[in-house]
């Protein structure tokens, strides 16, 4: 696969607070690569390096140069903060953006890859926040781009516009885009990366694709039961399998799904009342919990060790 992008040991200080502090990566031809992390771990700093809007050590290479050398009309990009004049319509600002090319991409096919049809004559400033979200995509569209950045490209949108947008990144990479976005949601990068960045503090904690990061790192499958009993009544269970029993809430870790039901039978056996059972898969945010131990804005809470009533076998 040819590399569209590459990063090799970028830095960036302002003063004394490190934003980047060494990041290397490369990026394929029609790749999805998502940068993953928390607001502040310098994820928009990273951006502006590879996109050459801000200086920093290290070295940066667009389809094989530096990328202030790079061909703009190659690059799309949507900052993080973006604000388009709010008189305008949809319509009205992706033909301004696309008159700034030599060739550009026809208005109405924009709109309708975005889902903007209906609003299309819409003042920007009565959009809502998902529309107003769609309308800076498709100015980033205008040109075709070969290499699009987004940063933070779904934050305000509802479920039902961020996953439009999602089946479009997936199409522009089907088509040969290659694809960087930025983002804090754990489910939007699983489902849409090629490959995962884990930034924090400035730092890649972890890159690979999301298979192999929650393979390796994620921890095991749990099975979540919400229950009053006693830790003496949970350790006579007869599971092979490690129990935690923390505030009303017992957490059997590495249970698979066709064991479900021994689970059951047992509590029901030793009479245990509960409330409601729960099971879940690793994913990237408990990747990211193991591998950075810090918050993030959404996904299921990390592992909270409480007491260890029961160890069967190893973990």
């Amino acid at each position: 696969m040819q590399e569209v992008l590459v990063a090799e040991d970028v830095r960036r200080s302002y003063g004394d607070t490190v934003a980047l502090g060494g990041v290397s990566l490369s990026v394929g031809s029609g790749e999805v690569f998502a940068l993953v992390g928390p607001n502040g771990a310098g994820k928009t700093t990273l951006v502006r390096a590879l996109t050459g809007t801000t200086d920093a050590e290290g070295t940066v290479r667009v389809f094989g140069t530096a990328p202030t050398d790079a061909d703009r009309d190659r690059i799309g990009l949507l900052p993080q903060a973006f604000d388009p004049p709010e008189r305008l319509t949809p319509r009205e600002l992706l033909r301004y953006y696309g008159g700034l090319y030599d060739e550009a991409r026809d208005v109405e096919s924009v709109l309708g890859d975005v889902g903007l049809t209906d609003a299309a004559d819409t003042w920007y400033e009565n959009l809502s926040g998902g529309q107003q979200r769609r309308t800076c995509v498709g100015a980033t569209l205008m040109n075709d781009p070969d290499l699009l950045f987004l940063d933070e490209p779904t934050t305000g949108i509802d479920p039902a516009g961020r996953h439009a947008l999602w089946d479009l990144i997936d199409g522009l990479a089907d088509a040969g885009t290659t694809v960087f976005i930025t983002t804090h949601y754990m489910e939007e990068a699983q489902r849409l990366a090629d490959h995962v960045g884990l930034l924090a503090d400035g730092s890649l904690v972890a890159l690979d694709t999301p298979d192999a990061l929650v393979s390796t790192y994620g921890g095991e499958s749990r099975l979540v039961v919400e229950t009053d009993a006693e830790a003496d009544q949970v350790d006579a269970l007869p599971l092979d399998y490690e129990l935690v029993l923390e505030g009303g809430v017992l957490t059997i870790y590495d249970v698979p799904p066709v064991s479900i039901g021994e689970v059951v039978d047992a509590l029901e056996t030793a009479e245990i009342p509960y409330d409601a059972l729960t099971w879940s898969e690793p994913s990237l945010e408990d990747v990211y919990m193991e591998l950075a131990g810090t918050g993030l804005d959404e996904g299921p809470s990390p592992r909270v060790e409480g007491t260890a009533v029961s160890t069967g076998g190893e973990r």
